[in-house]
């Protein structure tokens, strides 16, 4: 049994994990920079130690200054929360041999998964459904654009080190091929340090549906539904939930029995997300998380399992709370990330917080670290509270969705909470109808209009 953990993350995660810890009755670290002396995460843990400036790099991705700061607290182990060091291979394999326990997957399962090409073969290769397109990273353009006329155009060009967008160009016309590769190769070289890029046939209105997967050190590995992560901008999550409206119990129950094999075959444990491009009935794997995802609350609230808490009791050696038969999902839940910025032209909004209210009752749950008098710094993520909510159905859950985004009062800045309002009210999300395009689509058309 652990004593006490090393929290290293910030904000609303960092808070999360603190809770679970505090319900388990382990101690908690919390690190900090200068610029989030005053956060809720520190205020609230058993000891702070303060790891650097304000500049992530300095400060929560020093892996120095982290390890450091377990060592003179007396951490037994350390969680990553997501962002930051959550899917550094090399942390995770130096916690272990600094003598602490990292509370996630192997170093080993990191490092494949975080490589994009490696880890679509090694899906391939545990029975699970992949996109047609290259076998491995581009190195002759002469054999790339014969596999891209075979499997027809467009084509997705892609980082093999890295996501978010970033190194990712659609390739319409042959004649654009070798242009755009190279365009992807220098985004990708300027973001990840690593310039290889793959090929994959470019999916027109596709869904973007992630399985929740939990698997301790016994063998055992169970899914707890499915997410649904259509909702995008920039390739960046906007609102998620869960169940997936384009789904039957029969295909969740397919994909999910697919996912889990694959992962008992990768010998994989602790918490982890596959996710899937769906199309057309056909699931084609993206890529493989190896950490707890932003959005978790809402497959928590469908299940009634706390993933942190199955996280951490792996991680100290115990056998999964649940087998794959008692996971039972109930309702529907819905998460909106609510971030510092300007609904309409996305600009970061930093400053101090006025008046704060979060929304309450009935199926409402708030993550965030957001207090009356905070200060957001503009050094990190602008991602500042999760409005999750919870209904018997989905017209519930959208009806209490609704309300609670009304009483929602963040005072002082400007926030996201006007668009996830026009979300919400739109026929295509209301009828579960869109896609991975969607939201861009719709802003495209507010533009042009304007």
């Amino acid at each position: 049994m652990f004593e006490k953990v090393l929290i290293a993350n910030r904000g609303e995660i960092a808070l999360r994990i603190l809770r679970a810890c505090r319900e388990m009755g382990i101690s908690t670290v919390a690190i900090h920079s200068t610029a989030d002396t005053d956060a809720m995460h520190v205020r609230f843990a058993d000891e702070s130690v303060c790891i650097g400036p304000p500049a992530a790099k300095d400060s929560y991705l020093s892996i120095q200054a982290v390890l450091s700061a377990a060592a003179i607290s007396g951490a037994d182990a350390i969680h990553p929360g997501y962002g930051f060091l959550s899917e550094n291979a090399d942390f995770a394999q130096m916690v272990v041999e600094h003598g602490f326990t990292f509370i996630g997957p192997s170093a080993d399962h990191i490092r494949l998964m975080g490589d994009k090409v490696q880890a679509k073969a090694a899906a391939k290769a545990a029975g699970i459904p992949v996109v047609p397109g290259s076998e491995g990273a581009i190195e002759d353009i002469k054999d790339v654009a014969l596999i891209a006329k075979d499997i027809g155009y467009p084509v997705l060009i892609k980082a093999a080190a890295g996501g978010g967008g970033r190194g990712m160009q659609v390739v319409r016309r042959e004649e654009d091929l070798e242009d755009l590769v190279k365009m992807a190769q220098s985004e990708a070289a300027a973001a990840f340090g690593n310039g290889a890029v793959y090929m994959e046939k470019y999916l027109d209105k596709p869904r973007h549906i992630e399985i929740q997967i939990m698997a301790d050190t016994h063998g055992n590995v169970v899914h707890l539904g499915e997410r649904d992560c259509s909702l995008q901008r920039r390739h960046q999550k906007v609102l998620e939930e869960a169940p997936s409206p384009a789904l039957n119990a029969a295909q969740r129950a397919e994909i999910g029995e697919i996912t889990v094999n694959a992962i008992s075959k990768l010998g994989y444990q602790s918490a982890g997300t596959v996710e899937y491009l769906y199309e057309d009935g056909e699931f084609y794997f993206i890529e493989m998380n190896t950490r707890l995802q932003v959005e978790h609350p809402i497959t928590e609230a469908i299940t009634g399992i706390d993933i942190v808490r199955e996280m951490i009791r792996v991680a100290q050696g115990a056998k999964l709370s649940v087998t794959q038969d008692d996971i039972v999902l109930r309702g529907h839940a819905i998460e909106c990330r609510i971030n510092a910025e300007d609904p309409e032209t996305f600009a970061p909004s930093p400053g101090k917080v006025g008046v704060y209210h979060a929304p309450g009752g009935l199926g409402v749950r708030v993550d965030s670290a957001l207090y009356s008098g905070y200060t957001v710094p503009p050094h990190y993520d602008s991602m500042i509270a999760k409005l999750i909510v919870h209904g018997a159905s989905r017209n519930e859950c959208l009806m209490r969705l609704r309300r609670a985004l009304e009483e929602f009062v963040i005072d002082g800045i400007s926030t996201g909470i006007p668009l996830q309002q026009r979300i919400i009210g739109e026929r295509g999300f209301v009828d579960g109808t869109y896609d991975i395009h969607w939201l861009e689509t719709l802003m495209a058309a507010d533009k042009d209009g304007a």
